[in-house]
């Protein structure tokens, strides 16, 4: 990895998803990979990171879930294949499966792509409205009110729009492109997670 890539956040993850969507777009379904796939929800950690205490208790999540990806994907190639092997073992619901683990991450990859679409059409320099229409989208319905009350009193402390692309060493102009690279590419992928659960009738709301 050259280091103007490593400096460039935005870019790695709008490009890691470009490759992925690849996959989820192909018909018949492929199986995705699930080193690939843990990798590029990897590379999303840092964008919590940026955000500040209002997303502390997302970040510490998905960091820990993409973990968990990560070190199974060593053992297990596929998406689909993972999430068949804990129905088997009768464990998709079971804290720290690696199937509710993959469900967190889809919602954590769903929340940045609300943010992103709320970032290019809000005015401003603030990030509260993006990040508060976010949050009430993706991850409030899933939240029990101790929780919601302190994302609610960290919207306060979230950077500014131009201080959040500074640590991502974006300006504006370039900023827009990946984030509507990433709303574009991340689309079809969280679909194709979301279809893993569904046609299995596992559901997505727990």
């Amino acid at each position: 990895m050259g280091s103007s890539e490593a400096e460039k956040p935005l870019r790695r993850i709008a490009a890691s998803f470009e490759e992925l969507a690849a996959v989820a777009k192909q018909q018949p379904a492929a199986s995705m990979d699930a080193g690939a796939f843990s990798r590029a929800c990897s590379n999303v950690s840092v964008l919590f990171g940026c955000l500040g205490i209002a997303f502390k208790f997302a970040e510490m999540d998905y960091v820990a879930k993409v973990h968990d990806l990560v070190e199974v994907s060593k053992s297990i190639s596929t998406l689909p294949s993972m999430v068949e092997l804990d129905i088997q073992t009768d464990t998709v619901r079971k804290p720290g499966s690696h199937t509710r683990n993959l469900l967190r991450v889809k919602r954590g990859i769903d929340m940045v792509k609300v943010l992103f679409e709320q970032i290019l059409v809000t005015e401003g320099n603030s990030l509260r409205d993006a990040a508060s229409v976010a949050y009430a989208q993706v991850f409030a319905p899933h939240h029990g009110w101790a929780i919601r009350k302190a994302v609610a009193a960290g919207m306060y402390a979230l950077p500014s729009k131009s201080q959040l692309l500074k640590k991502l060493n974006e300006d504006e102009e370039s900023a827009k492109v990946q984030m509507q690279n990433f709303v574009r590419s991340s689309a079809p992928v969280i679909c194709y997670v979301e279809d893993l659960f569904t046609s299995r009738n596992l559901g997505i709301d727990w």
